[in-house]
């Protein structure tokens, strides 16, 4: 995702990022400029024709299309911006993009619901059988399983915890196409456990499980940025000499991704599972307050 700091990683230096250009880098690769586009295409064209059809704020409510937009923006923030070209220089920056695609786009893309708008992109022909496949058995069953809370849960957890590792984490920035594989990891793992917690198979009172599984995850990716904040030494050797470029402090860097994971991600976990509470809250005080005016007419 970064073509301009992979010189320096894979092609031994022949070009140095000199750090008063900074907000010159720009990371326009092809495939992810035109996934981006293709993605804001197919969601706003489809929003646009269900709201022709049927009425603005139908389907997919106005906020939504707002927070798909916002999210839709992150991920420009995190792969195209100089956050990407800075993340093969600093582990913190590197940190900083990785927590951009699953704690910010992430539950953002899912909040505009994007499966329905990009539906109606769909030729009425096609719109149809589309969906009906969606609900075969095989598929359905597959859905259901990937978006249960805890199977989400574990699957984001794994690709945390996996790509972590000295050796895969060093690949990715060796390898553009492992680091792709991170990156696509990180966001669909994301995107399942928000999609579990936002609009899960049991609807909203998934709300109230949803807390505790936003902490649990929190504890988990805390425990990981502590590690990276207390490690004695280079847990990411390769950014040693790159970093020391700078005249910066490689560990003093490290901790500092360390605090990002465990800090600020931590501190953005607490907001959304408030919200989710909430949410949960809101939810039942409907409900009781239905289960009230339905016993009120029968009595009528």
């Amino acid at each position: 995702m970064r073509l301009t700091s992979l010189f320096l990683l894979a092609h031994a230096g022949s070009h140095h990022l000199e750090p008063d250009e900074v907000l010159h880098w720009w990371s326009w690769e092809p495939a992810v400029v035109v996934l981006l586009a293709l993605t804001a295409i197919l969601y706003f064209g489809g929003l646009a024709r269900l709201w022709m059809t049927a009425k603005t704020g139908r389907g997919v409510g106005r906020l939504e299309a707002v927070a798909f937009a916002a999210g839709w923006l992150a991920l420009v923030i995190a792969l195209v911006s100089p956050v990407d070209a800075l993340g093969g220089v600093l582990f913190s920056a590197h940190m900083v993009q990785h927590e951009l695609l699953m704690l910010v786009a992430a539950p953002l893309l899912v909040l505009g619901r994007p499966l329905i708008a990009m539906l109606w992109l769909l030729p009425q022909s096609w719109r149809r059988p589309a969906a009906q496949w969606t609900q075969r058995p095989a598929v359905h069953a597959a859905w259901t399983a990937m978006t249960a809370p805890l199977p989400a849960t574990v699957l984001h957890g794994l690709a945390l915890w996996v790509w972590h590792l000295p050796a895969l984490y060093q690949a990715t920035l060796h390898h553009e196409f492992i680091h792709a594989l991170q990156h696509t990891s990180f966001i669909v793992t994301a995107a399942l456990f928000w999609t579990a917690l936002i609009h899960g198979r049991f609807g909203r009172m998934t709300y109230g499980a949803g807390v505790a599984y936003v902490f649990i995850t929190g504890i988990h990716s805390g425990v990981l940025g502590a590690l990276l904040t207390f490690a004695p030494s280079l847990v990411y050797p390769i950014y040693g000499p790159i970093t020391r470029a700078w005249g910066l402090d490689p560990l003093e860097d490290q901790q500092l991704a360390g605090l990002i994971m465990w800090v600020p991600a931590g501190i953005i976990l607490v907001i959304l599972g408030l919200a989710l509470f909430a949410a949960w809250l809101a939810e039942a005080e409907r409900r009781v307050a239905f289960t009230k005016s339905a016993a009120l007419t029968e009595r009528k």
